[in-house]
């Protein structure tokens, strides 16, 4: 968890609106943790702790200047002096957490005015898209308390008073050991023996005033009776269902064993038998079709050489008959050619060249078509034709046999399929067995099933009977049965009350173990003297410490400055802080205190910037001083620095960014 931003709007000192970047991180890659508030006595810094504690908590914030004010009376000393009293007073505390593995974003916004309504605050949330999610807001105290608990609160958020408390007293104040009672998880038990406490004592009440009632015997014993019934009615129930179940299976067998051995074939053999005829008729059809084929021009092929033989002759005589033709067209037009040639005036010798060119010509046209062999089909030019459709027709009744044979194949196969089926029937005899066997396997499941509904419904009876019986004994036996469940819870609270003392003091001391170890480290830690404690005990009824030197000796508290003894409290502090398990921030108000230079010194350079991932620093300017803050600075420690200037005559606070003191 990181605080990102604190936003004050005429809250307190802080009139108008303030923004505070608490981001410990300097850019992508990183981070110093320690956030630097300077502030005088009186300017703020306080208010600023109340702030982040009202921001979260509400009201059951823990602030310093709240003492024994009602809610809405300490809202109204939070309003700042100088506004109007309608004006909002708001706080927004911006928040990073990890959730589900991932970085989650809250805006908690508390407002109210002077006098508010009902005396109470207006509460949102924002979150990453600043919607304000409803659900979050109805449930925030149960949602903080995962995040932060109220009652280890005080580990993180605390003051240079509390750590001057804790080093005075011998034992804890009442503040840390609410802390370190929640951190151990001790309240709960704690919790848990005063709600037995209560509990007895009021069952006591109502033992010492019941009364026993009359004819509770006897609605006992006949309940008693009911209920042994039911239980007999219900294992006869099972029973018969068991049965069923078998004789369910045996008549499963029976059908396996009827369809198996024919008995199913032979009941349907007259549907079989229907369905061969049928199939048989189809197969004369088709063979009928078959006769008219062959009576059409089907048997032409069984010569089709002769038939294309034929064809390709008549094409060829055709031809011949056309280039025939031609030439003789041909010869006329050269004779009239010559004609006209000798009756114009062209020589005799010329026209007898053109002659002999026209002759040879025609001879080289026609060489390649003179006709090699004698025509002998002579066929004309219909019947050429219809013997070209002969030919198509007959591919088509080929095709059409082809189709016709496929169909009348399929058709034989079915019918020996059917005959097969036929053949594998059951004879009569051996039929009739079967279906007598499945029959009586039939009629003894109908008669368990019967069985088993009646014996059912007879449970069923019951259970309306018993359930009549026990409203009838709960009319009468209510302060009875309450006279017993007292006495039965007085007798186990004891018990109880007696398990939760081990198990408080077995909690405690394995847990403040732990502690222990902590507290010596971080004490010798910011000591810096290793041979003055040696062990640190932990007392588990008031939760004093105890110290010890290397020989094992006590070393009272006493012996030790003001200083170590401040150590020591912010040691145990810090100790409670590690063993919670919770990676929160930590703001410290007043740090310093009284510390010599030594002491001081070693807090600067060992506990701030190790205390946690983000520490929030609120110190005057004799606490973190010129030197203490050039220490932090050259340290790399410091990632922002704030100065609470505040105005003695108008009472208000300003905060400056990226300044402090010096």
């Amino acid at each position: 968890m990181i605080f990102l931003e604190l936003v004050l709007q005429n809250f307190g000192p802080y009139s108008g609106k303030q923004v505070i970047n608490l981001n410990p991180k300097i850019d992508e890659e990183s981070s110093h943790p320690i956030i630097l508030l300077g502030g005088m006595n009186g300017g703020g810094k306080t208010t600023l702790m109340d702030a982040i504690r009202l921001a979260l908590y509400g009201p059951r914030a823990q602030c310093s200047t709240r003492g024994n004010l009602s809610y809405s009376d300490f809202l109204n000393q939070c309003v700042n002096n100088k506004i109007d009293p309608v004006a909002d007073t708001r706080i927004e505390l911006l928040f990073e957490h990890i959730e589900n593995d991932k970085p989650i974003k809250y805006r908690v916004v508390r407002s109210w005015t002077k006098n508010p309504k009902d005396g109470k605050d207006t509460l949102g949330i924002l979150g990453d898209s600043d919607t304000w999610p409803d659900a979050l807001v109805n449930i925030w105290d149960e949602y903080i308390e995962n995040l932060l608990p109220l009652g280890i609160s005080n580990l993180f958020l605390f003051d240079g008073e509390q750590v001057k408390e804790l080093a005075e007293q011998e034992t804890p104040p009442p503040v840390v050991v609410d802390a370190i009672r929640g951190l151990l998880g001790l309240e709960l038990a704690d919790r848990l023996a005063v709600d037995l406490d209560i509990l007895v004592n009021r069952k006591l009440k109502e033992v010492g005033n019941s009364k026993d009632l009359a004819n509770l015997e006897e609605i006992e014993t006949r309940l008693t009776q009911q209920q042994e019934d039911y239980q007999t009615t219900e294992e006869k129930v099972e029973i018969l269902k068991n049965q069923v179940e078998e004789l369910e299976q045996k008549q499963q067998e029976a059908f396996d064993k009827f369809i198996s051995e024919g008995g199913k074939i032979a009941a349907e053999r007259n549907q079989l038998e229907l369905q061969q005829n049928t199939k048989t008729v189809e197969i004369e059809q088709v063979r009928q079709l078959m006769c008219e084929l062959a009576a059409d021009v089907l048997p032409l092929a069984l010569i089709p050489n002769l038939l294309n033989q034929a064809q390709a002759q008549g094409e060829k005589e055709f031809r011949h008959q056309q280039v025939q033709i031609s030439k003789d067209l041909l010869l006329e037009r050269d004779q009239r050619l010559l004609t006209w040639l000798n009756q114009v005036e062209i020589s005799s010798v010329e026209v007898e060249k053109i002659q002999s060119f026209l002759i040879q010509d025609v001879d080289s046209l026609y060489a390649k078509t003179l006709q090699t062999e004698a025509p002998w089909l002579l066929a004309d030019d219909e019947t050429l034709s219809q013997l070209d459709n002969l030919i198509y027709h007959l591919q088509n009744s080929k095709l059409s046999a082809k189709e016709k044979l496929a169909i009348l194949k399929n058709k034989e196969e079915e019918i020996h399929t059917l005959e097969r089926q036929v053949q594998t029937a059951a004879a009569p005899e051996d039929y009739t067995k079967l279906r007598q066997a499945l029959e009586t396997a039939q009629n003894q499941v109908v008669e368990a099933k019967a069985n088993y509904e009646t014996i059912r419904r007879r449970l069923a009876e019951l259970e309306t009977i018993i359930a009549k019986s026990k409203r009838e004994l709960s009319d009468y036996t209510v302060e009875n049965i309450k006279h017993k469940n007292s006495e039965h819870i007085i007798t186990s609270a004891a018990k109880v009350q007696n398990t939760l003392k081990i198990f408080r003091e077995k909690l405690t001391l394995r847990k403040l173990n732990k502690l222990e170890e902590e507290v010596k480290n971080c004490f010798l830690y910011l000591l810096h003297k290793s041979d003055l404690v040696h062990r640190i005990t932990i007392d588990t009824k008031t939760f004093s410490l105890l110290l010890y030197d290397l020989s094992g000796k006590p070393v009272p508290k006493h012996r030790l400055s003001a200083g170590e003894k401040q150590l020591l409290a912010i040691a145990f502090l810090w100790g409670l802080a590690k063993v919670s398990g919770h990676r929160l921030p930590v703001a410290i108000d007043t740090p310093l205190g009284r510390l010599d230079s030594s002491h001081r010194s070693n807090l600067v350079e060992r506990y701030f910037p190790s205390a946690s991932h983000q520490v929030i620093l609120l110190s005057t300017d004799t606490e973190i001083g010129k030197k203490e803050v050039e220490t932090l600075r050259e340290n790399e420690a410091i990632a922002r620095e704030y100065l609470l200037k505040y105005d003695s005559s108008t009472r208000q606070t300003t905060v400056v960014e990226n300044q402090y003191f010096w």
